[in-house]
């Protein structure tokens, strides 16, 4: 039997991903009446998982008995910033319960190298404000992982206007904006229709982003030790040269007392962030001012990473764009004007670091109409939003 099986799987599948198609790419997902938040996640995951049973019922009597089937729960993210926030770890929770309560027929799995190497399928899913802040919508996407297909995709509107949208531990503390080309594959593939691929590079570094996500748990267990060893393992494979790997070394580093490995970490993150055009640093400022927060607790590592991205600007040949942000609160004119002056300050200091930058460097305003957020909340929500920015131009004639 386990040989028919095997010879007739990829018929099999193939047959499923015709029948999704035709079941479920058609549907208007979330287009329905936003509902509380409970509720709306509830609604969601029972769309998807009702799209599983559509799959031939060959497959579903032979094939799950002799393979259960087992779902492994990549983290689910805010959809704008690529960060773990307060909701979205409420919302998996209540996934999580759901599919344990309702659906027995699947085995569901935390999120680990271990499991990984296990599971059948991913689930993974984004959380997003609504357009004109017309609430939030949820989508979720379970992907079949030996085929690479999106075999069902749910997704729900939720009218609570007030959800915790504050980042959790390691996304608030890092000091850059990790969301990389990988984290933006995720959040394509949670909204990508029944039937389609997954994006590509998001699975292919699925085995790696298991190994982080166990470092980012250790490191908000407080287990700094644990989470160093898991974020230096992570560095070491293939495809371990990511933003969020380099972020965690510096955390952990900086948090046992290893100044100086924290530094080399932070050079490598700001090397990285240059090369793929993709450094935006946490600086914050004093309100309305070009000086930056005086909390030591806050603002006592900037001479080190001003000194680093010195250092690495210096040795890439391209000049750099250094762009302030600001958030939504205050007129468009004062924001405007401040977020230059702010990206003056930062280059200043960065000629003091390297004055050999002093030909290389550019400095621009764009006040609050590339915020990520949005909600001009000024608390660590929305800190994205006054971020500064340093991304490669292409030197004119007098640099």
């Amino acid at each position: 039997m386990l040989k028919i099986v095997s010879r007739w799987r990829p018929a099999i599948w193939a047959l499923a991903a015709v029948l999704c198609l035709g079941a479920c790419a058609t549907r208007p997902a979330g287009t329905g009446a936003a509902l509380p938040f409970d509720q709306a996640v509830q609604l969601a995951v029972d769309d998807l998982m009702v799209q599983t049973q559509k799959l031939p019922a060959f497959l579903s009597r032979v094939e799950a008995r002799l393979k259960p089937n087992r779902i492994v729960i990549d983290p689910l993210l805010d959809g704008a910033t690529g960060q773990q926030t307060e909701v979205t770890r409420a919302a998996q929770s209540l996934l999580v319960r759901r599919m344990q309560e309702r659906f027995s027929q699947f085995t569901v799995a935390n999120f680990s190298a271990d499991e990984v190497e296990k599971a059948q399928y991913v689930l993974n899913g984004t959380l997003s404000r609504g357009k004109e802040g017309g609430g939030h919508r949820l989508s979720l996407a379970l992907t079949e992982l030996r085929s690479g297909t999106v075999i069902a995709q749910a997704a729900a509107r939720i009218s609570d206007d007030r959800l915790d949208m504050r980042p959790t531990a390691f996304y608030r503390d890092s000091p850059v904006n990790p969301k990389d080309r990988a984290t933006e594959g995720y959040i394509r593939t949670s909204e990508t229709p029944a039937g389609q691929p997954a994006d590509a590079l998001y699975l292919e570094r699925l085995p790696t982003s298991a190994v982080l996500q166990e470092a980012i748990a250790a490191y908000e267990a407080g287990q700094m030790q644990e989470a160093l060893t898991r974020y230096e393992a992570a560095s070491r494979r293939p495809d371990g040269q990511q933003l969020r790997v380099y972020s965690g070394l510096y955390l952990t580093q900086a948090q046992l007392g290893r100044a100086a490995d924290a530094e080399a970490s932070f050079g490598k993150l700001a090397r990285l962030g240059l090369e793929t055009n993709n450094l935006s640093v946490k600086f914050l400022f004093r309100p309305g001012s070009t000086d930056f927060l005086s909390d030591p607790k806050i603002s006592g590592a900037y001479p080190m990473w001003l000194r680093q991205i010195a250092r690495q600007a210096t040795q890439i040949d391209a000049c750099v764009v250094v762009t302030g942000h600001t958030s939504r609160t205050g007129s468009e004119q004062v924001n405007d004007r401040l977020s230059l002056q702010r990206a003056v300050a930062v280059r200043t200091r960065l000629t003091a670091e390297a004055p050999q930058l002093s030909r290389k460097l550019r400095e621009a305003g764009m006040g609050f109409r590339e915020n990520i957020v949005g909600t001009g909340a000024d608390d660590a929500s929305d800190a994205l939003d006054r971020r500064v920015e340093f991304k490669t131009a292409v030197c004119d004639a007098s640099a």
